[in-house]
């Protein structure tokens, strides 16, 4: 059975949350919305809507009006178990000693590397986006410089590939996963246990850093934080206050463009600049706490 997006962009973050919620209340309700910040400068958020039934192409267009927001585009998408199609498409992930894979590679698994397992699945972070993958190869320099942090916490984790990574070459230290989305602590959950490390990885729903475990176990040897330029800058004080003199953070989710205003609210936090890398459009920023 076919299913309906529309999409349409518009400025300003409390004009699109405003415009979700009206669509939220159509008749028929779309079976599930999102708003989210376009990463390219422009300043646009785009808002998302998705529906069993094709939706009422007269009702989307005034309130694209009413809101001030461009015209929705509504295309009809096919029933596809992306999921399986994209198993099927994705090839493991070097990174260093990381090797990350899905279960349908698992015969692929070299001697000698962390191998990490990682299913297809709504959350974020399979290892082949340039975000995840460029914080694993940050993780894997600094270990090869002997660096063992003791506290580790991954802010945002998605499938928590950065904190399973973490837990699998550090077998003592205390590593957090969180994230604001109860469906990817859920997640991360499964892949700690589809990769033995129950009881290594607390998967947790936060919102940054407030969640009592967090300030508990602060402040932290090394912060994972693969999200987004907007909520990386917000964070930054939270961050200072939850990492320790010289501990190290490794941050991504952002844009090349975007590397150098995420730099300077850092470096204005209290951290000194370590190492940058940039894969394609993405760049992934190590820093220390001074």
């Amino acid at each position: 059975m076919a299913t309906y997006t529309a999409l349409t962009t518009l400025i300003g973050e409390d004009e699109a949350q405003a415009l979700a919620d009206a669509l939220e209340k159509l008749e028929p309700e779309p079976s599930g919305v999102g708003v989210f910040e376009m990463e390219d400068g422009s300043a646009l958020w785009e808002v998302g809507a998705y529906f069993l039934d094709e939706p009422n192409g007269m009702v989307l267009d005034m309130l694209a009006l009413a809101f001030g927001a461009k015209p929705f585009v509504v295309s009809e998408v096919p029933d596809v178990d992306w999921v399986a199609h994209v198993r099927r498409e994705l090839s493991p992930v070097e990174a260093g000693r990381f090797f990350v894979f899905g279960s349908h590679d698992a015969d692929k698994v070299p001697a000698g590397r962390v191998a990490l397992q990682i299913e297809a699945t709504v959350a974020f972070g399979t290892g082949h986006h340039g975000t995840t993958l460029g914080c694993l190869r940050a993780f894997d320099r600094l270990l090869d410089t002997g660096f063992a942090p003791g506290k580790v916490a991954d802010i945002g984790c998605g499938t928590a590939v950065l904190a399973l990574g973490a837990a699998a070459v550090l077998p003592d230290a205390l590593v957090i996963a969180s994230d604001i989305d109860q469906v990817a602590v859920d997640v991360a959950r499964a892949n700690v246990a589809i990769n033995g490390l129950d009881g290594r990885i607390a998967c947790l729903e936060a919102a940054g850093f407030a969640h009592p475990d967090l300030a508990r176990s602060a402040p932290f040897d090394l912060v994972f934080a693969n999200i987004l330029k907007g909520p990386l800058v917000e964070l930054a004080p939270a961050m200072a206050a939850h990492v320790g003199q010289g501990g190290v953070i490794i941050l991504s989710g952002l844009l090349v463009e975007q590397a150098e205003a995420i730099t300077s609210a850092y470096l204005a936090a209290g951290f000194a600049s370590q190492h940058r890398e940039e894969i394609g459009d993405w760049a992934t920023l190590v820093l220390a706490r001074i």
